[in-house]
């Protein structure tokens, strides 16, 4: 050797700093993370909606049963098939609506009506009148995993404080089956026996929801893409039907299901 170096480090010192470079701006294009929620939050709000009833001769006039959320093409709105009610006192002119918050004003009412529905795993699609709203984005099927960041956005006690939607947050703590195993016969009611029968597994979350949060969409902080569907009285049957005290722990089913709903109605998500 001669003291130079070899003819290959020229080529190698360019490859190391195209590899830096590539890592520099790797960091500065990464995708969004959860400290963007307040963004997403901005964006999902506008696709949430109360579900209830409205009757114009009583107090209050509207009635609100559960959360529901945009999808499609702005006319449809997804939710859990028991926050519907089993009747309607059509003498009295009482129907099924959706409410759309406003800020300082009061919550546009809108008639709605069901146009498919899944009870084995509690969900409706509705067809709302009026001008198309905001619609939400689902998720890729299978892209959920144990550990991600989840929010899930809707009214946890109704409309007890004002329509206002409310965002909770925390992480997918287990993908697990929708029942569990019964102890004993006595344990075993018909809708548990039908959920044997036909098993599936929904995320079970560490963030604390409500009554009022059922149907409200679990999406990605980052994105806002929905993950997932808020259910507090379906899942928990199922699960904690031999628990004395019912836990803390929320449910959510997975939104493959509600993709399922939009195609047999021939809607894209």
């Amino acid at each position: 050797m001669n003291g130079s170096l070899p003819k290959t480090w020229p080529l190698r010192g360019a490859i190391a700093q195209m590899i830096v470079a590539i890592l520099l701006l790797g960091t500065r294009i990464s995708a969004p993370h959860a400290g963007d929620l307040p963004s997403t939050i901005a964006q999902v709000k506008p696709s949430i909606v109360g579900i209830g009833t409205y009757q114009e001769t009583r107090q209050p006039r509207a009635q609100v049963r559960g959360t529901g959320f945009v999808v499609a093409d702005g006319r449809h709105v997804i939710t859990n098939h028991h926050v519907l009610p089993d009747q309607l006192n059509e003498e009295r002119r009482e129907f099924l609506v959706v409410l759309i918050p406003a800020e300082g004003s009061k919550a546009q009412v809108r008639p709605a009506r069901p146009v498919a529905k899944d009870e084995a795993h509690d969900l409706a699609l509705l067809r709302v009148e009026g001008e198309p709203l905001p619609a939400l984005r689902l998720t890729a099927p299978g892209a959920v995993r144990e550990g991600q960041e989840i929010a899930f956005t809707g009214f946890p006690i109704g409309a007890a404080l004002g329509l206002f939607p409310a965002t909770h947050r925390g992480i997918v703590a287990a993908v697990a089956p929708v029942v569990m195993p019964a102890r004993s016969g006595k344990q075993l009611k018909p809708s548990l026996i039908r959920r044997m029968r036909e098993p599936y597994d929904i995320y079970q979350l560490d963030a604390t929801a409500y009554p009022g949060n059922s149907g409200s969409p679990l999406f990605d902080p980052a994105s806002g893409e929905v993950l997932g569907v808020i259910n507090m009285v379906f899942i928990k049957e199922g699960r904690e039907s031999a628990l004395e005290r019912p836990s803390g722990i929320t449910y959510a089913i997975p939104i493959d299901f509600a993709r399922e709903l939009l195609r047999r109605s021939d809607l894209r998500p």
